[in-house]
């Protein structure tokens, strides 16, 4: 099954997701209260409210043509921003009603959290995963370049709110773009905003797509770099390779222990990162019980085994 129309379309095999059956909530244009610099779409007018929508029902009955036991997620997205879609709660509340065992998701940039009713529409989802790219104001509105009524500090406060009383998989994604929010000093501050928050799995991004702007990602050695400023407990993941380029380093038993530790690694950062004798050397340290793999949602990650029972301080 493969569908493509103006409302539907997919299922895509998402690696972080699973089999993704798309919802686009602004199919004829793009409407965002975002004009990111990294954004695949063309630049455009951010707005805060949409101008063109789709009724509920016309949802619903295309969403019913194609929906099967193979999908594991129905995603709301949209060409901008899907939380602008005036009749958000209905349509969580009508998917709701007829997904059975199919979980939802939103994928958003958390901008619409300061509203009361998308903040409990989002509520009923069992994923949601929230963008995150800055907390520094000046380098927020340069980096998303959002509606002049959009505050982050506001923003912020929502998402940490709405990750304590959320009881779905919660995911935060930070999109670093090259001179802007890859500095030591901003992760910092993220760092401090992410311990306050509780989420399922932090992911790490970078320009993968031609971008709206004349701007640049960074690389995954920085990507991997940038992870290892974040704090242990943190449930970090990165999950940018197109710009992948192989360190393929040596590292010591002590060292694999010690990254591990800082830092799980899924099989495909082991690739990247350990030379061919680290990786031999990472397997012997399996046999010997002294790392083990770690379901994370749909990921696998190595960790040292005496980690299994160590819980986040709060």
């Amino acid at each position: 099954m493969s569908v493509k129309n103006s409302i539907i379309f997919g299922p895509i095999n998402s690696r972080r997701f699973g089999m993704s059956l798309g919802i686009d909530l602004s199919p004829t244009t793009k409407q965002c209260n975002f004009d990111c610099l990294y954004c695949e779409l063309a630049p455009s007018a951010t707005v805060s409210a949409q101008s063109e929508t789709i009724q509920v029902q016309e949802i619903i009955e295309e969403l019913q043509k194609h929906l099967d036991e193979k999908i594991d997620v129905i995603t709301l997205t949209a060409n901008g921003e899907p939380t602008l879609y005036p009749y958000l709660n209905e349509l969580i509340e009508e998917i709701n009603s007829i997904k059975n065992e199919t979980e939802t998701l939103i994928l958003t940039n958390s901008a619409s959290l300061v509203n009361p009713d998308i903040f409990n529409a989002l509520l009923k989802l069992d994923q949601v995963k929230l963008s995150l790219d800055a907390v520094s104001s000046h380098i927020f509105k340069k980096i998303d370049r959002p509606h002049e009524s959009i505050d982050i500090n506001a923003v912020v406060q929502k998402v940490i709110e709405f990750s304590q009383i959320y009881k779905g998989k919660l995911f935060i994604e930070i999109l670093f773009v090259h001179g802007l929010n890859d500095t030591k000093e901003e992760v910092a501050k993220l760092n401090d905003v992410l311990l306050e928050i509780n989420a399922s799995r932090i992911d790490l991004g970078t320009i993968d797509r031609p971008p709206a702007y004349p701007v640049m990602g960074v690389s995954y050695k920085e990507l991997h770099e940038l992870s290892m400023l974040f704090n242990a407990s943190l449930p970090i993941h990165i999950a940018s390779r197109i710009h992948a380029e192989a360190n393929n380093a040596f590292y010591s038993d002590a060292d694999i222990l010690n990254t591990l530790d800082k830092r799980p690694l899924t099989k495909e950062d082991v690739a990247l990162l350990f030379d061919d004798d680290t990786q031999k050397r990472l397997e012997q340290l399996i046999q010997k019980n002294q790392v083990s793999l770690k379901k994370l949602q749909n990921l696998e990650f190595y960790i040292p085994s005496e980690n299994l029972k160590r819980k986040r301080k709060k």
